[in-house]
């Protein structure tokens, strides 16, 4: 059998070529399969204050992207903050849907040149989380007050939340209901001392003493939590109450400053009789003796 004539390509210059051949293989399917220096999502938690919740987490990204997904315990994954270069994603209007339900998050790392691939790709999940027990609690604000003698009447703001029903937003009371407290802690302006009131409505009435000054501020709390069972307390409010005698006082004053009045009155008196009575028998003892 004859022998082929043709050209042969040598054997080194195959070899190059196979072995480019394979490397562009495993670039293609290492892109596919999102395993190119993925830096995987760690430290994930959740911020969340009155509602209003953002889950977090590291590192920076810097050749890909993430994309969060989130759910209740029994329910399905909803995709949030697609394709992000961020690290961190609100998830406000999915917890709010129902704040006593509990949630799981997940965040998904991508490269970037594989954003579009269908394969599996890494993520990390987060911890659970019930807004109805674990969400913070926000500093309450003062709506008005007033001091009327001897009582000191406080009326406390509720904060609004992102949480809706029929296109309103709820307050913290009708969220939380009895379960939510508030505490007044108040003081005389002029002492350290701290006194302090609970009610599980918004109102406080309480006892002072007439015609002196109260500071007083307030705080959020829920005593069936076993964590983040308070607020930060609120700005600092005082009274400005001008020194007035009571009537009681005034009355005592009076009838005190008479009877001042009326013994001057009474001594000067007594004091001038007896002079002219002095002045008298001076006189009679001056006058000579009559000579039979």
């Amino acid at each position: 059998m004859a022998t082929p004539t043709g050209p042969r390509v040598p054997c080194s210059e195959a070899a190059v070529a196979r072995a480019l051949l394979f490397g562009w293989v495993l670039v293609r399917v290492a892109g596919a399969t999102g395993t190119t220096d993925v830096v995987v999502a760690y430290n994930l938690t959740w911020k969340s204050t009155n509602f209003k919740t953002i889950l977090e987490w590291e590192p920076k990204p810097i050749n890909h992207v993430y994309t969060v997904q989130i759910s209740p315990r029994l329910g399905n994954w909803k995709n949030k903050c697609f394709y992000t270069t961020d690290t961190e994603c609100d998830v406000t209007d999915e917890i709010v849907k129902n704040v006593k339900e509990t949630y799981l998050a997940r965040v998904f790392s991508y490269p970037l040149d594989a954003i579009s691939s269908t394969g599996e790709h890494p993520f990390t999940n987060s911890p659970e989380f019930t807004p109805y027990l674990e969400t913070n609690l926000g500093q309450p604000t003062i709506r008005s007050f007033e001091q009327v003698g001897t009582k000191l009447n406080v009326t406390v703001q509720d904060a609004r939340t992102l949480v809706r029903v029929s296109g309103t937003f709820l307050s913290l009371r009708d969220v939380f209901g009895k379960d939510l407290n508030y505490i007044l802690y108040y003081w005389r302006a002029s002492s350290t001392g701290k006194k302090k009131a609970t009610t599980n409505t918004n109102e406080f009435l309480i006892d002072v003493d007439e015609g002196e000054n109260y500071c007083f501020n307030v705080q959020a709390v829920i005593p069936s939590r076993r964590a983040n069972q308070k607020s930060p307390e609120s700005p600092i409010e005082c009274t400005s109450q001008e020194k007035v005698l009571s009537m009681e006082m005034f009355f005592i004053v009076v009838a005190v400053m008479l009877v001042v009045i009326i013994f001057i009155i009474v001594l000067s008196v007594s004091l001038c009789k007896c002079r002219k009575a002095r002045a008298g028998r001076s006189g009679k003892e001056s006058l000579p003796l009559n000579v039979a």
